[in-house]
């Protein structure tokens, strides 16, 4: 059987704010992920629009198309394209799940939720020659999920081949998250077992590794164990994690013995009220600065992730923000206009409140208003949403946030990681033209390497000063 699984490109990957090097960072493990599930004997075709011109003269037997929000309307019309032409088509992700209604016309059969225990009975349902029109996700298990078909992936087009997952959802209920509703109906959060996770990590080349679960940290249980198994592997990986879970226990430290090196952390907003409207009560009453201060200590780099347009956010918000990520050295900083996903809490809210201005999905990018704002006009929230960014990665910030850092190797690497990202775009450009993006690892991993921090070091690094360690000196 002819199966092809494509990952159409977002809206945004192909607007005059495009970076080529944003959507060149990872493979499509979802679909390479269903694709372990088909037979040895399928010839299977994947491919992902982002780095890739996609090959629509073929005729498949089988058509798999990941649909998000923003690429929802050439998803559709690609399905469209492979039904006329008799192939049987299947639509899933996040947005068919938001929207199945929306989604069905386009479809032979549709799959809301995770995929893992209905695309195996989609698969013997169609090889029976009677597939059902709506599949929807009930058991919540990674047990048996067999290996990912690493060998589709073309890693010579993604700068992170590396990517991997090991848990599913999350823990907490944030109001604005579009993923919260994927994994309604069921458990919200589960993990692999450990020794299936150590393996898919071995079976891994090279040294850098990214996970992109939504909460590395979510589980302390799971978490401990893949940490203390990852010891010895001479790893290097960078993950996401919740401010609660870096200040909690020992876990962080775990894991940076492990090999973490840098940490996806939601701060989002400093106004508790924004906080509660957004159900993020894992922020409430958290000391941002002490987190901060306590991966710094652990020479783990930071990329903060931040939400504009949260109803009690002012004017200032834009410079509050980005004079204190430079202040405390945020290494990278990922700016959102807040944008209401249908599914989620927030949409519901602001639909009852008639606050939804429009329902073109293309606008969804978290860079445009899409809804009626408050404290703020439209006009003020989009134009200090481009300025925070520019201002953040301006070389005089990138600078002066990479000299907050008590240590040298830590300036460095803060200046050189930073500036990479956002200041050589025509380098990256011509590596992704060039088909040598992946050349670039050896690279990435030297920024991300082990930085030695004996105890004194580390005090300073946590407090801003030295203080004396009184037992080096009763024992030289």
């Amino acid at each position: 059987m002819k199966v092809k699984m494509i990952l159409p490109a977002l809206t945004e990957a192909e607007s005059p704010f495009w970076r080529p090097i944003k959507y060149s960072l990872f493979p499509p493990l979802g679909l390479a992920t269903l694709a372990a599930y088909l037979s040895p004997d399928d010839e299977i075709d994947l491919q992902d629009q982002h780095v890739e011109v996609l090959n629509l003269n073929d005729h498949p037997h089988l058509v798999i198309i990941q649909v998000y929000i923003t690429n929802a309307y050439r998803a559709y019309k690609i399905a469209d394209h492979y039904r006329a032409k008799g192939s049987y088509v299947i639509l899933g992700g996040l947005h068919v799940t938001s929207l199945p209604f929306e989604a069905a016309p386009h479809a032979d059969s549709i799959f809301t939720g995770p995929g893992e225990d209905t695309f195996p009975k989609f698969l013997i349902d169609f090889k029976n020659g009677n597939p059902k029109k709506v599949y929807s996700s009930a058991i919540r298990t990674l047990e048996k999920v067999p290996p990912i078909r690493r060998d589709l992936i073309k890693r010579h087009l993604y700068l992170v081949p590396n990517s991997i997952v090991v848990t599913r959802g999350c823990p907490h209920h944030c109001s604005f998250c579009y993923k919260d509703a994927f994994f309604e109906g069921g458990r919200t959060f589960y993990t692999q077992e450990v020794d299936d996770a150590l393996a898919e990590i071995d079976r891994l080349p090279g040294r850098h590794l990214y996970f992109l679960d939504d909460h590395l940290l979510g589980n302390t249980k799971f978490a401990t164990s893949l940490f203390d198994g990852m010891k010895g592997m001479n790893r290097v990986f960078q993950g996401a994690a919740t401010i609660d879970s870096i200040l909690r226990g020992n876990l962080i430290e775990k894991a940076a013995e492990a090999g973490l090196r840098s940490l996806f952390v939601g701060f989002e907003t400093f106004s508790p009220q924004n906080l509660k409207q957004s159900n993020k009560k894992q922020n409430l009453e958290k000391d941002y600065v002490k987190a901060v201060n306590r991966l710094h200590g652990l020479g783990i780099m930071i990329n903060g992730s931040f939400v504009f347009g949260l109803d009690d956010d002012d004017k200032d918000v834009f410079k509050r923000t980005v004079d204190w990520g430079v202040k405390n050295a945020i290494t990278t900083s990922t700016y959102h206009v807040l944008t209401p996903y249908p599914g989620t809490e927030l949409f519901k809210n602001m639909e009852r409140q008639g606050r939804i201005l429009t329902k073109n999905w293309d606008l969804y990018d978290t860079r445009k208003v899409v809804y009626q704002t408050i404290g703020l006009t439209a006009e003020e929230l989009e134009t200090g949403y481009w300025w925070a960014y520019k201002e953040f990665y301006s070389w005089n910030n990138i600078f002066k946030a990479s000299m907050q850092h008590p240590l040298l190797t830590h300036k460095l690497k803060h200046l050189f990681y930073s500036g990479g990202w956002k200041k050589f775009e025509p380098v990256w450009n011509f590596l992704i033209k060039t088909k040598g993006l992946n050349q670039t690892l050896p690279a990435l991993e030297a920024v991300l390497a082990k930085v030695k921090i004996n105890k004194n070091e580390r005090t300073t690094a946590l407090f801003g000063s030295a203080i004396p360690d009184y037992e080096a000196f009763e024992t030289s």
